[in-house]
């Protein structure tokens, strides 16, 4: 895969797994509140801690070929375990509820927005740790093309939890809707796992 589609399919891996933000960012899509406002600060979180994580670590895994080994290891194992967890939900079924709820000012809503988004430590570990370690292992302008990637993804998702939070909403509240994206979700976790082996075994 090249570095931009492999950075989008492992940012979207990453970021549709079901969660108290998706939850929240659905739900303002659905009552159509300030969900723009809401899907935009998302994107931007992301931005920054994506890109955050592929000038930093990344930088510093690009400049280390042991470094680069030790984390491409690592990135495979938490990828094949984040796979194997997203086929186990895949087996177990599940389902998002967009619950109604009350309706907020702006600013209580972007603080609450930045309180689901960046009081969760895995967001710190998925797009910090884990995506600028991955992107050290391509070589110059590469890394960048991939947090692109991931970027995009990024935008994508919000977006459309936004904008098309009414449509969305009866999709994702069927079990077999989540089957379907939870079985993607551990083929492209375990796509990019199998990558990032190749890559460490050829280094």
């Amino acid at each position: 895969m090249t570095p931009f589609i492999q950075g989008y399919a492992m940012g979207g891996g990453l970021i549709v797994a079901i969660g108290a933000q998706n939850a929240f960012v659905l739900t303002q899509g659905v009552r159509r509140n300030h969900h723009l406002a809401v899907a935009a600060l998302c994107i931007l979180c992301d931005g920054l801690l994506i890109g955050l994580g592929v000038t930093g670590v990344g930088a510093a895994v690009a400049s280390n070929p042991a470094l680069g080994r030790v984390a491409a290891w690592a990135g495979a194992a938490f990828l094949a375990w984040y796979g194997l967890t997203a086929f186990r939900s895949a087996l177990r079924g599940g389902s998002l509820e967009a619950r109604m709820e009350v309706d907020r000012g702006l600013m209580r809503t972007l603080a609450l927005t930045l309180a689901v988004t960046l009081l969760n430590p895995h967001v710190y570990l998925d797009t910090v740790l884990l995506m600028g370690s991955i992107s050290g292992r391509f070589a110059g302008s590469a890394r960048y093309v991939f947090g692109l990637g991931a970027f995009a993804a990024s935008v994508t998702w919000f977006l459309a939890l936004g904008l098309g939070g009414r449509a969305l909403a009866p999709l994702f509240s069927r079990e077999a809707a989540w089957r379907v994206l939870d079985g993607a979700v551990c083929l492209t976790m375990w796509a990019v796992a199998v990558s990032l082996v190749r890559s460490a075994l050829t280094a």
